[in-house]
């Protein structure tokens, strides 16, 4: 089923090779051969006579190897448990042994004549017998030991195929998960502040229907990338938003690198870490605070760095492994699993706080 499960071109190439590693053994073999019987002290002769007892004895075990595979692979495919499959090997090595002795009475007949021949057969019937169970099982082990390989590499690539795919599953889930949260808690800023003020509450509605635009822009598949200027275009509208909300108690310190703006990054990757430190650092003190967001090239890797913090109250760092703390919201908690899914879990999120010292989240995404 497996051989079944595995492209055309890749069953061709591995036979190919599989065959050509079989053809270089027999050629290993038949050189060992001639050597241990070759004198070459005593002339070009006995080199020849070497050579040609070489394969008068070897081609007959090297021809019906190939017919051992198709056997071997029906050995191995079919149904009866481990003693069946052994039952069919002895009876592979047998019918080996009898092909060889047959293919060698025939050439003694063609060679040497009939007599020849009969005198050959019973003279070495019984080595013969013992010679074809050891050559079926050297071959034949030798194919069963590709045939399993072949088997585990395809079961491990169907494997990772299927972790694969679940992972784009839950990447998918998580970045459904992240607009939602987005646009429920901007929503609801925009609720407060039409009954403050109307006309501002207009002009944060223009700026909402780009940010709208953004993340409908984005919900195309969990793998894409955006630009990271775009993204921090789409965090300045957020953050006048929250402005219009908080006034002067929203600083903001932007230290952003202009050669990193083309770097490609998940979309609402950096703006979940911006509403995070808004709600849960700035909006609760009475004098507000200030975020701080910083993008840089990484010197060592070329990576990207991302960070976004506060100087708000911060919490315990052991609070962060709590399933619902309290810095860490739908937001945090999906980017937190996005990282660890995607870029093949080369990219990584760092968590720094304290109590009282605020709270840092860096990014270091690989470009």
């Amino acid at each position: 089923m497996t051989d079944a499960l595995s492209p055309p071109t890749a069953r061709s190439g591995t036979s190919r090779q599989l065959w050509i590693g079989y053809g270089c053994a027999c050629v290993l073999a038949w050189l060992l051969h001639v050597l241990a019987g070759a004198e070459f002290q005593r002339g070009l002769w006995q080199l020849w006579q070497a050579v040609y007892q070489a394969t008068l004895t070897l081609w007959p075990p090297m021809l019906l190897g190939v017919a051992v595979f198709p056997w071997v692979r029906w050995a191995q495919a079919g149904q009866g448990g481990t003693v069946v499959e052994a039952l069919r090997h002895a009876a592979g090595a047998l019918a080996f042994g009898v092909a060889w002795e047959a293919c060698d009475y025939a050439a003694s007949w063609l060679l040497y004549g009939r007599v020849y021949a009969n005198v050959m057969l019973v003279q070495t019937a019984l080595w013969r017998a013992i010679w074809g169970v050891i050559a079926y099982a050297a071959i034949g082990g030798a194919f069963a030991a590709w045939l399993q390989a072949r088997r585990a590499r395809a079961a491990s690539l169907a494997a990772a195929q299927a972790e694969s795919a679940l992972a784009r599953a839950e990447l998918a889930v998580i970045s459904g998960k992240l607009n939602p949260h987005f646009l429920f808690n901007t929503l609801n800023s925009l609720i407060a502040l039409t009954r403050k003020d109307a006309q501002a509450a207009e002009a944060a509605l223009m700026r909402f229907a780009g940010m709208l635009r953004y993340v409908l822009d984005t919900k195309r598949s969990a793998a894409d990338r955006v630009p990271l200027g775009e993204e921090i275009e789409f965090v300045r509208d957020y953050l006048a938003l929250e402005s219009l909300r908080l006034g002067k108690r929203l600083q903001v310190d932007w230290q952003l690198d202009p050669a990193t703006f083309a770097d490609e990054i998940p979309p609402l990757s950096l703006q979940p870490l911006v509403e995070n430190a808004i709600q849960h650092g700035i909006a609760p003190r009475v004098d507000g605070g200030r975020v701080g967001i910083r993008s840089a090239r990484n010197t060592m890797n070329l990576g990207l760095e991302l960070s976004v913090e506060d100087d708000g109250a911060g919490c315990e760092p052991s609070r962060l492994d709590d399933p619902a703390p309290e810095r860490s919201g739908i937001g945090l908690t999906a980017l937190r699993r996005r990282f660890a899914l995607d870029y093949d879990g080369r990219a990584r999120l760092q968590i720094r706080t304290r109590p009282g010292a605020g709270f840092r989240v860096d990014l270091w995404i690989p470009q």
